[in-house]
C-alpha cells in the first residue's frame, strides 16, 4: 500500500509531541487527565532507555501525525520477546488515511525480522469495537487472557 507517511523511530526531539499525543489519547479514550510533567518525563525516559522499548512516529512533510509505543515483554515459555503496542495516537485530522496501518506494518516488519521476537500483542478497551475490528482486519486475534492489575502511586 502506498501512503504519504514516513515511519521512523522517535528521537528526543519528538518528546513533546508524543507527550501531547498521550495526553490527548488518555482524555479521548478513558476521559483521564494525565500530568504533563509525568508523561513528558516518562516519554523521555523510554527514548533514553531503549532496552525497555521505543516509540515510532509517522510524519508527512515534516509534520508528525501519530505515534505508537512498543514495550518489551520477555517470555520464558518461548525464549523470546513479545512486543506490546501501547499509547497509539493518530491525530483526528489524519484518521482513516492509512497512518495506523503504516505504523503497524513498520512494527510488524521490524518484529518479524528480529529473531528474538515471538509476536506482537496489544490490549484494547472492552467497548472499543472500532479498534477491535481494525486489529482483526490486520490479522490479530483476541486471546483467552483477561488483564488484571494493581497500581502504585508514582
Amino acid at each position: 500500500m502506498t501512503h504519504p507517511w514516513t515511519i521512523r523511530k522517535a528521537t528526543l526531539s519528538d518528546e513533546t509531541i508524543i507527550a501531547d499525543f498521550n495526553i490527548a489519547m488518555a482524555l479521548e479514550t478513558e476521559n483521564r487527565h494525565l500530568d504533563k510533567l509525568i508523561i513528558a518525563t516518562g516519554v523521555r525516559r523510554l527514548i533514553q532507555q531503549p532496552e525497555m522499548g521505543f516509540y515510532i512516529v509517522g510524519e508527512n512533510n515534516g509534520r508528525i501525525g501519530g505515534s505508537m509505543m512498543i514495550t518489551l515483554e520477555w517470555t520464558d515459555w518461548r525464549n523470546g520477546l513479545f512486543w506490546w503496542i501501547q499509547s497509539v495516537y493518530v491525530m483526528p485530522s489524519e484518521r482513516r488515511k492509512g497512518l495506523f496501518r503504516a505504523m503497524y506494518d513498520y512494527i510488524h516488519s521490524l518484529a518479524y525480522q528480529n529473531k528474538d521476537v515471538r509476536g506482537i500483542r496489544l490490549y484494547v478497551e472492552k467497548n472499543n469495537s472500532g479498534a477491535c475490528k481494525t486489529y482483526q482486519a490486520m490479522g490479530m486475534h483476541e486471546t483467552d487472557y483477561r488483564l488484571y492489575e494493581i497500581e502504585f502511586s508514582s
